[in-house]
């Protein structure tokens, strides 16, 4: 088994994925606003998408727990491509639903494809389980730098606007189908079909498994709240596209350059104390946020961001794989994912609406809560676990 191989295949997967994920955050909502009946539906779109995800994040995990990777992996590359030329058969017919659809499919593709960080770690030594996941979110970096400028590129190629958007991803897709052959994961074995594990609800009520979960779930919710909405914002404070599509790449760095240190911090201070880091750059996110509505304001808001998702989602899928047997993956990584594709779904559907009600200050008072009651539990885990060790 050559973990190195099997890493960089994956972080090119993911790679393609996040070009994908970034070029239809760039273009949904602006799509969504050209053809929705009403503006506040303008990121259904990109509810859609994240809905999508969320419906088939416990059926991907259990089908790869049966199936293996690989023919999941690329199960969910053909639903992409599906779902890239639904949206632009949508956008040139100027039917919305069909939009929506299109990204419905798109989201059942990331539903897959956020297993690949899974992938990773089972098959990294426990030792190695936080880098190989850094390493494989590192892939990411490729569709932060191509992914805003795709959106800019493609945006008015042809005839309709963002036709030739939707029409591109569908062809990342089918590369990223292709790529994903060459993947040769270990086979998979009778006893990780989950007969021998615990119940459900004793691994998802551990405190530890919370924890986990609500520092992804804060991270992706809080981040998708922001980002889905900042290329209205930003088009509202009269700022051209390109300003969006700059400010959106720099924050998607943001989330994925850390990644080739997120490991070795965690292996140095703990996961905790990462996840900590996490919290307090989004407290500094709000509180750039909340000082003005400049190019210089949102860049440095959005790329605080992106780093406190990478310190979050890391940090919270490692923290994640300490709290499951072999045979109980799919439950645990399945209801982890769930719920933070279910996050994302709310905000996904309520950023555009809270934008253009409350605004862009709106946007980040209605995230405070959610950031202090995750530092909140970080913090009284942290306490336990000092509580708990041994004193000498």
């Amino acid at each position: 088994m050559n973990l190195k191989r099997h890493i960089f295949i994956l972080a090119l997967s993911q790679g393609l994925l996040t070009l994908n994920n970034v070029t239809l955050i760039a273009i949904n909502g602006l799509a969504g606003l050209l053809l929705a009946p009403d503006p506040t539906w303008a990121t259904l779109p990109v509810a859609a998408f994240v809905a999508g995800a969320a419906l088939a994040t416990l059926p991907a995990s259990f089908y790869m727990l049966h199936q293996g990777r690989r023919k999941g992996f690329r199960l969910g590359a053909l639903l992409g491509l599906t779902g890239g030329l639904l949206a632009m058969v949508g956008v040139v017919e100027q039917t919305f639903m069909l939009i929506c659809l299109g990204s419905l499919l798109s989201g059942f593709h990331n539903a897959f494809g956020q297993q690949y960080r899974f992938a990773a770690a089972d098959v990294a030594s426990e030792a190695w389980k936080s880098r190989a996941i850094s390493w494989t979110l590192a892939g990411g970096i490729l569709g932060g730098v191509l992914g805003p400028e795709l959106s800019k590129f493609t945006r008015d190629l042809v005839t309709p606007l963002f036709a030739a958007s939707y029409g591109s991803l569908a062809l990342f897709t089918l590369l990223g189908w292709w790529v994903l052959g060459w993947l040769d994961l270990p086979p998979v074995h009778e006893k990780q079909f989950g007969t021998s594990g615990r119940p459900a609800w004793r691994i998802i009520t551990q405190p530890v498994y919370l924890v986990a979960v609500l520092a992804s779930v804060t991270g992706y919710g809080v981040m998708n709240l922001l980002m889905a909405a900042t290329p209205l914002v930003m088009q509202a404070c009269s700022m051209p596209f390109g300003d969006a599509a700059f400010v959106l790449e720099w924050h998607v760095l943001g989330m994925f350059v850390p990644s080739f240190f997120t490991g070795p911090l965690i292996q140095r201070f703990g996961v905790l104390r990462v996840l900590l880091a996490g919290v307090l750059l989004l407290f500094g996110c709000t509180a750039i946020a909340l000082s003005g509505q400049t190019l210089a304001h949102f860049w440095w808001a959005l790329m605080l961001l992106g780093i406190a998702w990478n310190f979050l989602y890391i940090g919270g899928t490692t923290l994640l794989t300490t709290t499951y047997r072999p045979e109980e993956k799919a439950h645990a990584q399945g209801f982890h994912d769930l719920a933070v594709f279910g996050v994302q779904t709310v905000t996904a559907l309520t950023s555009g609406m809270i934008a253009t009600s409350s605004g862009w200050d709106g946007l980040h008072r209605d995230a405070l809560p959610a950031i202090t009651l995750t530092a909140l539990a970080i913090l009284g885990l942290m306490i336990r676990r000092l509580r708990l060790e041994p004193s000498t």
